[in-house]
């Protein structure tokens, strides 16, 4: 009983939620007070009618329930529980006599059954393991929401035309095991979308192994796709696992694979034939099940022109192929990209951001992103970790985001605006809801921001100016 007491009791958060329903109330308040004793949090009905009422009404994490009461039975609280709380787990208290129908019980999805009379430390053992089991599915749901989150989907942010072709392409390939080729300039967000074809596929349960094919020698890299064997080189002390054989029933991501040497090329399409690794320095092959994606930024087709690409592995790779546009093809989407990076970097450096400034607004939609979204991470990140007052301004802008451009001279600032003397106010105004809507790429909610406007305003002006 003492290392019952010990393991609930040093269980972290709020204690576990426990419903006790039994007809026989004095029973049933010797169980919440046994449970209550060790940490655990317990509400008790004494009748079934009771407990179908707790269970639509309350939240647990158990349910302890009789077997045989006179209205609702345990079997009947043990598939209304079902219903309404699936993630909790139900312990059945039964007597002897009533065996076959806990057998049942257990059948429908009941955790486990206790015999009358009751051993109080093997219900406290028994409850303690049904609390662990929801919690440890409740973290493993709660992980895989923030991984849908990251490398879901969700995370492939732009509602930009092109980014909505890369989206549908994306859901339709992820359930499959083509292998993809994934092109795009450099910070693009290439590894960010293997990682959703992967999180999005039947083999998701399985590894996500990355390899960068650039970064590598020759000899150093087959023996990272590979694997060697004791005394294969100098360095071999022993042996060991290829990036192939750790993604076994998992996907393998060759990023920059226009880099690889040609002979590592014929390895490579050697295997991608016939599903089949051979360790460095060894004979024996290896059967490896693997989904293979790759990207890079350079065009393949020219490298093949030039003889640094092998053409039939070209076409091995490029089942599908998906293009990703630069930023500043898809600049509408630079506002949400700006928002979901506010969100994500100011949690992870502990700081509150209330927004951006318009003038700092303006500066991030205008500049031309040459690396692309990782750039614009970047840029937001180091905003981030300089402001001191919890707006982004221009100060907390980096010195690559400094605007250089020579101030007009004194002249022609004056023709400028002798040109807009003297035309109607309308005018005026739509002509500057037209300039920042073409500066946002067309998204009416950061117009509005830039311009000082709400949002139903600005749709007001947009019918009244038929923009």
């Amino acid at each position: 009983m003492a290392a019952a007491e010990s393991k609930t009791d040093r269980r972290s958060g709020p204690p576990a939620r426990v419903l006790i329903v039994d007809n026989d109330q004095a029973h049933a308040e010797v169980v919440a007070e046994s449970l209550d004793r060790v940490g655990f949090s317990c509400d008790v009905a004494t009748s079934g009618t009771e407990g179908v009422q707790k269970i639509e009404t309350g939240e647990y994490d158990v349910i302890i329930t009789d077997l045989v009461m006179n209205d609702v039975d345990g079997l009947g609280i043990l598939a209304k529980a079902k219903q309404e709380l699936p993630d909790a787990e139900v312990i059945l208290i039964t007597g002897h006599g009533s065996i076959p129908s806990a057998v049942q019980a257990m059948q429908q999805g009941a955790f486990n059954y206790l015999l009358k009379p009751l051993d109080l430390s093997q219900l406290r053992a028994v409850t303690d393991r049904a609390v662990e089991g929801v919690r440890l599915r409740r973290t493993n749901v709660e992980l895989q929401r923030r991984l849908d989150e990251r490398f879901g989907f969700e995370g492939v942010i732009g509602d930009s035309p092109q980014m909505r072709e890369v989206l549908e392409k994306l859901k339709r390939i992820a359930p499959t095991n083509a292998t993809v080729l994934i092109q795009g300039e450099t910070g693009t967000g290439k590894e960010l979308v293997a990682q959703a074809i992967h999180q999005n596929s039947p083999r998701k349960a399985k590894p996500f192994v990355a390899l960068n094919c650039a970064a590598l020698s020759e000899n150093i890299l087959e023996s990272e796709l590979f694997g060697h064997v004791k005394g294969a080189f100098t360095d071999a002390s022993s042996d060991r696992v290829g990036k192939f054989e750790y993604a076994h029933g998992g996907t393998l991501f060759l990023d920059e694979v226009g880099d690889m040497p040609m002979a590592t090329q014929i390895k490579l399409l050697r295997v991608l034939e016939n599903g089949e690794i051979t360790r460095v320095g060894s004979n024996d092959p290896i059967k490896v099940n693997v989904r293979i994606l790759s990207a890079t930024n350079r065009n393949l087709e020219d490298a093949i022109a030039a003889g640094a690409f092998r053409s039939d592995l070209y076409h091995r790779l490029k089942v599908v192929t998906i293009r990703l546009p630069s930023l500043r093809e898809r600049s509408q989407d630079v506002p949400a990209l700006i928002d979901h990076f506010i969100k994500l970097l100011a949690k992870k450096h502990g700081k509150t951001i209330r927004g951006v400034s318009p003038s700092a607004r303006r500066r991030l939609l205008s500049f031309d992103w040459p690396g692309n979204v990782r750039q614009l991470r970047n840029v937001i990140e180091s905003m981030i970790v300089v402001d001191y007052d919890g707006l982004l301004d221009l100060d907390d802008l980096p010195d690559e985001m400094a605007d250089r451009s020579e101030p007009a001279p004194a002249d022609q600032a004056t023709c400028s605006l002798a040109a807009l003397v003297g035309k109607p106010l309308e005018e005026l105004e739509k002509l500057f809801i037209a300039e920042t809507l073409k500066m946002t790429g067309g998204n009416r909610e950061e117009a509005a921001k830039m311009l000082g406007i709400g949002e139903r305003t600005l749709y007001r002006k947009l019918k009244e100016y038929q923009l």
